[in-house]
C-alpha cells in the first residue's frame, strides 16, 4: 500500500509545485479573480469553490434561506454527503463524507470550529439567515482551517453585507416544532458596526415510533405496536451580538463577539430504540467571547494577516435520578437503578472550557512571468486547549476529575497558477502536537483509565499536493492527495457523561486520502449543464469506530487496526433560463475492514467486511422552477420537490449471526415537496416544506427510526 502511494505522490510532485488557496480577505478575492479567468465570467462564488483544486462540495443557502428551516436537509442531500439522524429536532447525528463519519469531519464557522459556540451548536440550530454559504471538503483539507481533520471539513461562512439590514423568520412545524431567528447589522456614523444575532428553537419531537415493543398480554410476549415518543423534548437558545469596525487603515476587520447557547434535550432513547428513557435528561449551556482581526497589505505589500482568539465556558449537566423503569406505554416500576445504564443514580456535571487561537499569515510573491501568474505561501497556526473538569452531585461513589486536553496544529502552504491560469498547483505541511492530562481513574475495565493516566504529548506530520489543468473551457481535471492526522476529540477519549463511555487508550488516525476528478460546463442558448465526477481512495491506520454495548446501550469509540475506502461520485445540474434547475447526485463508498489478523493473531472473521452502520450507496434528486412576476413585478414562486434513496446497510459487522437474523437499516425512500412566495423585492416571504411527504417508515443511525411526515410553515421578513 505504501509503495503504491509513494508512486502517486512522487508522480503528482513532479507535476506541481502548489499549495492551497488561502482565506485571508485579501487573497480570497485575488483568488477568485484567477479562477475566473479560468472559467465562464459570472459564475458564482460557490461554482468557483467547486471548480478548485480540491474536492469541494458548496451550497449556496443564502438563496434558499426563505424556504429552509435548518442546514441539515440540504447538506445531507449533496454528493458524498450522508447525514444519519437519531431521531426528530436536536438529536445527535453522525455526518460522513466520502465514506468518513463522525469526528472524523470537523465543523468549522467562519474558519474557526464551531465549538467555540458551545458544545450545544450543531448543523440542526444554527440561524439559517446567519448563512451565506457552506463548504464541504473531502479528504484534502487547506491549511488555512489548521485542523487535524481526517475524512473531510464542513465550514460554515456567515452573511458578509456592508449594509443595514435585519431578517427576522419563524417557522411552525409537526411534532409542536417551532423556530424563530434573527439575524442583522447596523452601522453608526462613526463607523462602528453592530451585529446582532438570535436563534430559538422548541420542539416536542412527538412522533409516532411505528415498531416499538410492547408487551403483549394476550400473546405473552413482546410485539412491534405504533406508540408515539412521550420524553423527546428539545430547547435550545443562541444569541451572538458582534462590535467591531471595517475598512481602516489599521484593520479592515476588527471586532469583538460575545454569545450565549443554552440546551435541554430530554432523552428517550440510548443507541438501542427498545430501552425507553422516561425522565433522564441533558442541558448544557455556554458563554464565549472572541477577538477577530484581519489586515491586508500589513508591514509590507502582499502580506495579509488573520487572528482570532476565543474562549468558552461549557458546562452540560446530565441528570438521571428517576427511580422508575419505563415502558413505550408511558407506564413505570419502582426501579433502585438509574434510567440510562442500569447504574446508580447520578447528575452528572461536564465542565470544559475551551480556548482557541488560530493565526494565518500569506504573502502573494510579486513576481510574474509569462509562465507563472501568482504565487503565495501560507503559514498557519491553531491551538486548542480543553480542560474536562467532572464531578457528581448524587453519586458520591463517582471519582472526581479534571482532565486536560490540548492540540497545536502548525501548517506551510505554497500555491500557484501557472499557463494564463490554466494550471493551479499546491503544495503543503502540517505538524500536529497532542497533549493530554488523565487523571480520571473510575471503570478503568472499560475506560482504560489507569494503565494510560498521567501526561502523554505525541507529535506526527502530514502534508499533501493538488493539482487543477483546465484541458478546454468545458473539461478540467483535477487530483489531490493528503496525508492526514487526525487527534481523538474530547469526547471519544473522555466520553460525555451520558451516553458515551471514555476509552483513553485510543490512538490518533493516519490516512492516506486521493481524490481524482473532472468536471465542466455545455451552454448552449437558454441551456446549461453543469457535470461532476470523481473518484477517491482512503487507507486509514487505527480507525476510529463506536461501537455500542448490546446489554447496556452504551456506545465507546475504538481502534480498528485497518479500513481501506474507495469509491466514486458524480453530479449534473441542469439550469434553463435561470427558472428551470434540476439537481441529480449519485454516491457509491466501499468501506471495509483490512485488518487480516486479530491481535492473537488468528485470522478476523471481519476481515473484508464492509464497515457497519454506514450507508455505501445512495443518491438524490432536486428540481425547482420559478415564477416570475405572477401579481407584480417584484414577487416570485418557487416551487420544489427533491427524492432521496439510501441503499440498506448492516448495523453490525456482516460476519456477525445467521444470515436470516443479521440487523440491517432498511433501504429508504424519501420524497419532499416544497413552495416559497416572496414579493416587494424578497422582502416578504412566506414557504410551505413537507418532509417524507409518503410518510415512509425510516430508520437511520443505529435503527432508531425518525419522524414521519412534517411539515412547516415559515414566514420572513428581510429589510435593507
Amino acid at each position: 500500500m505504501n509503495k503504491r502511494l509513494i508512486i502517486i505522490v512522487t508522480a503528482m510532485l513532479a507535476v506541481c509545485l502548489g499549495t492551497q488557496a488561502q482565506r485571508t480577505k485579501k487573497s480570497q478575492m485575488r483568488d477568485s479573480v484567477a479562477l475566473g479567468n479560468v472559467t465562464v465570467v459570472g459564475k458564482s462564488r460557490t461554482q468557483r469553490l467547486r471548480e478548485g483544486a480540491l474536492a469541494v462540495n458548496a451550497i449556496d443557502v443564502k438563496s434558499l434561506a426563505a424556504s429552509i428551516s435548518s442546514l441539515s436537509g440540504i447538506v445531507d442531500r449533496t454528493t458524498g454527503v450522508k447525514i444519519r439522524e437519531e431521531g426528530g429536532v436536536g438529536s445527535d447525528f453522525d455526518l460522513s463524507i466520502n465514506g468518513m463519519s463522525g469526528d472524523a469531519i470537523r465543523f468549522f464557522i467562519d474558519g474557526v470550529p464551531l465549538d467555540t459556540k458551545g458544545s450545544g451548536v450543531t448543523l440542526a440550530n444554527l440561524p439559517v439567515s446567519l448563512i451565506d454559504h457552506v463548504e464541504i471538503y473531502k479528504g484534502v483539507v487547506p491549511t488555512w482551517l489548521s485542523s487535524d481533520a481526517l475524512g473531510g471539513a464542513v465550514n460554515i461562512v456567515t452573511t458578509r453585507k456592508r449594509n443595514k439590514y435585519l431578517d427576522a423568520s419563524y417557522s411552525i412545524g409537526s411534532y409542536h416544532t417551532h423556530r424563530a431567528d434573527l439575524n442583522g447589522q447596523y452601522v453608526m456614523k462613526n463607523g462602528l458596526t453592530i451585529r446582532p444575532t438570535l436563534g430559538v428553537n422548541y420542539s416536542k419531537n412527538d412522533y409516532i415510533v411505528k415498531e416499538a415493543q410492547v408487551f403483549d398480554e394476550d400473546e405473552g410476549l413482546y410485539l412491534p405496536k405504533p406508540r408515539r415518543r412521550f420524553h423527546d423534548g428539545y430547547r435550545s437558545v443562541l444569541g451572538q451580538l458582534e462590535a467591531g469596525f471595517t475598512g481602516r487603515s489599521w484593520a479592515d476587520e476588527l471586532f469583538v463577539s460575545v454569545s450565549y447557547n443554552q440546551v435541554e434535550k430530554e432523552l428517550q432513547t440510548n443507541q438501542v430504540q427498545d430501552k425507553v428513557i422516561g425522565e433522564a435528561e441533558r442541558e448544557s449551556s455556554a458563554w464565549g467571547v472572541g477577538l477577530r482581526y484581519q489586515k491586508n497589505d500589513l508591514l509590507l505589500k502582499g502580506l495579509s494577516a488573520s487572528l482570532q482568539l476565543s474562549h468558552t465556558w461549557d458546562h452540560a449537566i446530565t441528570t438521571d435520578t428517576a427511580h422508575r423503569k419505563y415502558n413505550w406505554d408511558g407506564e413505570w416500576i419502582a426501579s433502585a437503578r438509574n434510567e440510562l445504564n442500569g447504574r446508580a443514580f447520578s447528575r452528572r456535571h461536564y465542565k470544559r472550557p475551551l480556548t482557541l487561537g488560530t493565526a494565518n499569515l500569506n504573502y502573494e510573491i510579486p513576481f510574474q512571468s509569462s509562465i507563472i501568474n501568482l504565487q503565495s505561501f501560507n503559514l498557519s497556526y491553531s491551538l486548542n486547549r480543553m480542560g474536562n473538569d467532572r464531578w457528581d452531585d448524587v453519586d458520591h461513589t463517582f471519582e472526581a476529575a479534571n482532565d486536560l486536553f490540548a492540540k497545536h496544529v502548525v501548517g506551510l502552504a505554497y500555491n500557484q497558477t501557472l499557463l494564463g491560469n490554466r494550471l493551479y498547483n499546491t503544495l503543503f505541511l502540517k505538524n500536529y502536537i497532542n497533549h493530554v492530562e488523565i487523571r480520571q481513574t473510575d471503570l478503568s475495565s472499560f475506560t482504560k483509565s489507569v494503565e494510560n493516566a498521567g501526561s502523554h504529548t505525541q507529535s506526527s506530520w502530514g502534508g499533501g499536493i493538488g493539482s487543477k489543468f483546465q484541458v478546454w473551457p468545458q473539461l478540467t481535471v483535477k487530483a489531490s492527495y493528503e496525508h492526514s492526522v487526525r487527534l481523538p476529540l474530547a469526547r471519544e477519549l473522555l466520553g460525555n457523561g451520558t451516553t458515551i463511555w471514555a476509552n483513553t487508550a485510543l490512538k490518533p488516525e493516519e490516512s492516506n486520502n486521493l481524490n481524482v476528478g473532472l468536471f465542466g460546463t455545455l451552454r448552449t442558448g437558454q441551456h446549461q449543464l453543469y457535470y461532476e465526477a470523481g473518484g477517491f481512495l482512503r487507507y486509514v491506520d487505527n480507525y476510529i469506530q463506536p461501537t455500542i454495548s448490546d446489554d447496556e446501550g452504551f456506545l465507546q469509540y475504538v481502534n480498528e487496526p485497518a479500513v481501506s475506502i474507495k469509491g466514486l461520485e458524480g453530479e449534473l445540474r441542469y439550469d434553463y433560463g435561470q427558472r428551470l434547475q434540476v439537481t441529480a447526485n449519485m454516491s457509491w463508498q466501499d468501506a471495509r475492514d483490512n485488518n487480516r489478523y486479530k491481535d492473537d493473531g488468528k485470522p478476523s472473521v471481519t476481515y473484508k467486511n464492509h464497515v457497519p452502520n454506514r450507508p455505501w450507496l445512495f443518491g438524490s434528486v432536486d428540481a425547482r422552477y420559478t415564477f416570475k412576476e405572477l401579481f407584480g413585478k417584484t414577487d416570485r414562486l418557487i416551487l420544489g420537490a427533491d427524492y432521496g434513496w439510501v441503499h440498506w446497510f448492516y448495523l453490525s459487522w456482516e460476519a456477525y449471526g445467521l444470515p436470516a437474523t443479521k440487523a440491517r437499516i432498511p433501504e429508504k425512500h424519501l420524497l419532499g415537496a416544497n413552495a416559497t412566495y416572496s414579493w416587494a423585492d424578497g422582502r416578504y416571504n412566506v414557504s410551505l416544506d413537507c418532509r417524507n411527504l409518503l410518510d415512509q417508515t425510516v430508520y437511520d443511525n443505529y435503527k432508531l427510526q425518525k419522524p414521519g411526515r412534517a411539515v412547516t410553515l415559515k414566514f420572513r421578513l428581510l429589510f435593507n
